[in-house]
């Protein structure tokens, strides 16, 4: 009798213990603060975590940041989660806030992407073929690479501003958004005037416009055209203080086709970023079960039963 007394005081204690956890960790963790840089990409892989979130029960917060200004908020503790850590774009410039442990890494969420310039395959087809080609072109380009928001145009700014691949003279980085660039694209393929911009995959550019990556950009962006992965990166401290958005994080993995059928939705057939992730979502049930796999609902019932009941996943 003392012994069942003692194993049930235990357990009551055991229960009262784990409570006490949760209860934390919902006190810390139910608001997770995401950045968008105002890319398309991130913002499916941002909706679709939002979406998943809320459906477990947290709350989000995506907010509209500069590169350079989500990577001072993740080391600060003003910003929790980035979708869009593009390596090895990314990597020299933000390696200090990685190597201090301010930033730290949860998974690697894309493979086979590619960040570099390109150029519409007239201009490819008239010569405009690499980037040492850029300075016989500078005229018909008016001096301009079309670039897109602050902080992340720094390899091509450092490039002008060393006067690498013999470019010289008046050159300009326009810095703008992603929409605004692509306006500006449209504009310039409907007259076939000459413009070179910062591409890359995945994209809807990819496939709605004829188009070219630039060769010999590797010292700004690396081998392969600007060969990338793209990671999911958090607070120094995140994992530790909340393990269960952690996992959740590391599992979400997305491919190629993936966001690319998702960003067309958005970029061309018009759909609102929710309903193209949902519908992705729908379509894609096995992805959403792995993504799910020991995550719990922020009381700690089952994560994907929990998702899938909120989102319609059959």
């Amino acid at each position: 009798m003392k012994k069942f007394k003692t194993a049930a005081m235990a357990a009551t204690a055991f229960a009262c213990l784990a409570t006490t956890a949760v209860a934390a960790e919902k006190a810390e963790c139910k608001l997770v603060r995401m950045s968008d840089l105002g890319w398309t990409d991130i913002a499916l892989t941002n909706t679709t975590a939002e979406l998943i979130l809320k459906a477990l029960g947290y709350e989000v917060q995506q907010s509209l940041l500069a590169l350079n200004v989500t990577f001072d908020s993740l080391k600060n503790d003003d910003m929790d989660v980035f979708l869009g850590n593009w390596r090895p774009v990314q990597d020299l410039d933000y390696k200090a806030y990685f190597d201090s442990g301010a930033v730290v890494p949860l998974t690697t969420n894309l493979t086979g992407a590619k960040y570099t310039l390109a150029v519409p395959q007239y201009v490819a087809d008239a010569g405009l073929k690499s980037f040492d080609d850029l300075q016989k072109f500078a005229d018909k380009l008016d001096h301009k690479i079309y670039g897109i928001e602050p902080g992340s145009n720094k390899p091509l700014l450092d490039m002008i501003a060393a006067k690498t691949h013999g470019l010289d003279g008046d050159w300009q980085v326009v810095e703008s958004s992603e929409a605004a660039m692509l306006a500006q694209v449209q504009r310039a393929v409907a007259a076939k005037d000459f413009i070179v911009f910062l591409g890359w995959q995945p994209h809807p550019m990819n496939v709605n416009m004829e188009m070219t990556y630039l060769a010999g950009g590797d010292a700004e962006f690396g081998p392969d055209f600007g060969g990338a992965t793209v990671r999911t990166i958090a607070r120094g401290t995140y994992p530790q203080d909340c393990p269960n958005v952690t996992q959740f994080f590391t599992n979400l993995v997305f491919d190629i086709d993936y966001e690319n059928t998702g960003m067309n939705m958005i970029m061309t057939d018009g759909l609102e970023v929710p309903a193209a992730a949902t519908k992705m979502m729908r379509d894609n049930p096995r992805k959403v079960e792995e993504w799910l796999k020991g995550v719990s609902t922020i009381d700690g019932k089952p994560g994907f039963d929990a998702v899938k009941s909120a989102l319609e996943i059959e």
